[in-house]
């Protein structure tokens, strides 16, 4: 058994050149939203949840992104409500939310 049920890394990559990032899209807020949901619910620390901050994770175009392991399911989200419903379904509950998925093709 892994350490943490879910590992969840939201890239926080700012590109100085005007290339795509996903902070240009709020991701540091998306980030902090998301460790305080997880907290408030409960589900933080070993055999929970860890939310951490990543550099560039190549999926710029897709941007904010965030990634669930061990399933490895990447996520695409707006805002506060968007992060909520990952939380609730696939931290909480087990149940990816599609609609937020990442199309598999989307790169930097």
């Amino acid at each position: 058994m892994s350490y943490y049920k879910h590992h969840v890394f939201f890239c926080l990559n700012q590109r100085e050149n005007g290339e795509a990032s996903c902070m240009q899209h709020a991701a540091q807020d998306g980030f902090a939203h998301c460790k305080a949901r997880v907290k408030s619910e409960g589900l933080a620390g070993p055999g929970g949840v860890r939310v951490n901050k990543a550099g560039c994770l190549d999926r710029c175009a897709g941007g904010p992104v965030a990634v669930v392991y061990p399933e490895g399911v990447w996520y695409t989200y707006v805002d506060q409500h968007d992060i909520d419903e990952i939380v609730e379904s696939h931290l909480k509950n087990g149940r990816p939310v599609e609609r937020l998925m990442l199309a598999p093709d989307v790169g930097r």
